[in-house]
């Protein structure tokens, strides 16, 4: 599914056009997405959008009464289009603006959502996530002190929305090679020394593939319609079996947390 990246990159690229608007109204062509569809969706109108933010890989429009809350899935893409486009097969959502555009939610797989957080209060799936990996509550202490806890693989660790948000597992795989860490390694072995490369390399990683516009994912697009770059300069992730980039051995690939793992057995120090 997109990750952090690839989300924010959608943020970016709707909010120039939802900034400053009116939602008009909200018409659903499929309700039964990853989750029903909330009547306080549909009930949407003639309310100025305020902002336009991402919290993990769910991205939220601020409206006075409330928060809609979007959720991509795994083939979800957004899209802003003329309100006169005819809708295709997959279109389940269309925001109407006020400056005659409205974006346009395609979710092939349905595993999206489009879900509704009253003023003032908190929606369940915005409740006990942890910091953001590109703000400073993400660091290396921090993250030190939550691997302590944990016996399970580091990677799985990092993976965990409870310890740091967003970091999915194209981006898991790549930064532990760059931090030359085990991806199996247990988590409470994790010393203040790789932590602190470790954090630095996440921050770096989703900063960059944030820039270059997401990974090119097959069922990914930006707003435009143009794919991600990032997915070129992938260095393990997909590549199992292939010659490491550094070192030239080549990349196992395993499976942890149901999730493919790729990785070096020379650069990531495997007994």
């Amino acid at each position: 599914m997109p990750e952090l990246p690839e989300v924010e990159v959608s943020r970016l690229g709707i909010s120039p056009h939802l900034q400053q608007q009116h939602i008009e109204k909200v018409v659903v062509r499929q309700r039964q997405l990853r989750w029903w569809i909330p009547d306080d969706v549909l009930d949407i109108k003639q309310q100025p959008v305020l902002d336009v933010t991402r919290r993990a890989k769910y991205l939220l429009i601020h409206l006075p009464d409330g928060e809609l809350i979007i959720h991509l899935g795994m083939s979800g893409h957004l899209k802003v289009v003329p309100q006169s486009t005819p809708a295709s097969k997959h279109d389940h959502v269309d925001i109407y603006l006020s400056n005659g555009f409205m974006l346009r939610l395609n979710d092939t797989r349905r595993f999206g959502a489009v879900l509704w957080q009253p003023k003032d209060t908190l929606h369940p799936l915005m409740t006990n996530l942890g910091p953001e990996p590109l703000l400073g509550d993400f660091h290396a202490q921090m993250l030190l002190a939550a691997c302590q806890k944990r016996s399970s693989a580091i990677k799985l660790v990092l993976m965990d929305n409870h310890v740091v948000v967003g970091v999915g597992n194209i981006y898991a795989n790549e930064a532990l090679f760059q931090a030359g860490i085990h991806p199996k390694m247990p988590a409470n072995q994790l010393t203040a020394e790789q932590a602190e490369l470790l954090v630095q390399v996440v921050k770096q990683i989703l900063a960059k593939a944030i820039t270059q516009g997401g990974t090119t994912l097959k069922d990914f697009s930006q707003t435009d319609g143009k794919p991600g770059y990032f997915a070129q300069q992938l260095l393990v992730y997909g590549r199992g079996g292939e010659a490491c980039f550094s070192c030239q051995t080549e990349l196992k690939e395993i499976r942890l947390g149901q999730r493919s793992t790729v990785y070096c057995p020379q650069c990531q120090n495997e007994d």
